[in-house]
């Protein structure tokens, strides 16, 4: 198990690209208002979404790639079937898009994965090949070891059956571990989340009940440093938080 270290960066679609624009406005229009109470202060931090949609892109990807690995895990699963069943490694890969298809739907990633793998077999390419390309176009990390290793079983004719059997055990124990530390931190990160919004909260109550007490912030050039200190310390508080919860293996 390990903490992440570099992140997946997701090739955002239109609607999380909409979301990005949308929740950043939103938090710039929150952040003028508490803490300065200013229009160009709103404008002075549109700039920071650039950083903010590296970050968003960032979880996109752990959310993609932690999907391409439990599609990737059942579309397996059928493979090693089909396999235990005298099927041929080529075929069996077939029945395996076959199934997905059937789960997932036809535009589902693995299910264009998959079928791609199956165009590359009917045009005669080699299928460690059309694996290897697999685990490069989908960036993940347990295909592109399942790739490696396929390749030199293929090479030195090694046991493919037993190979798929343990690509399956290895990957349902990873889901099954990342399940539990979900599971354990859920808590945990409600209790972050809680955390993060009380501040804000209660900046807010005083502002709408006591204007007047919060008043020298807004007005003096020392109020409004002391509150740019406030937000970089809250903002640090919020963003070591949450990689403190973020735990993939």
């Amino acid at each position: 198990m390990k903490r992440t270290g570099k992140k997946p960066v997701s090739q955002m679609n239109r609607q999380e690209k909409l979301s990005a624009v949308l929740i950043y406005a939103l938090l710039c229009g929150l952040i003028s208002i508490l803490f300065y109470r200013s229009l160009p202060a709103f404008l002075l931090l549109l700039p920071g979404y650039v950083l903010f949609r590296k970050l968003y892109a960032e979880r996109m990807g752990v959310k993609h790639q932690r999907k391409i690995r439990e599609e990737f895990l059942t579309g397996m699963q059928f493979v090693s079937t089909s396999l235990c069943a005298g099927y041929s490694v080529e075929n069996a890969f077939r029945e395996g898009e076959k199934e997905l298809k059937g789960i997932y739907g036809e535009d589902a990633d693995m299910v264009r994965a998959f079928r791609r793998v199956n165009d590359r077999l009917t045009l005669n390419h080699p299928l460690e090949k059309a694996i290897t390309e697999m685990g490069e176009q989908t960036g993940a990390e347990d295909i592109i070891q399942f790739a490696d290793v396929f390749q030199a079983a293929r090479r030195s004719g090694g046991d493919l059956t037993a190979i798929v059997r343990n690509t399956v055990m290895i990957i349902q124990v990873k889901e099954e571990t990342q399940t539990e530390i979900e599971t354990a931190l859920s808590g945990k990160e409600l209790e972050g989340t809680m955390m993060s919004v009380i501040p804000l909260f209660i900046l807010g109550y005083v502002s709408l009940t006591s204007p007047d007490f919060l008043k020298p912030l807004y007005v003096f050039p020392a109020g409004t440093l002391i509150m740019t200190v406030f937000l970089a310390v809250y903002v640090f508080a919020v963003w070591w938080t949450r990689r403190i919860m973020d735990i993939q293996i």
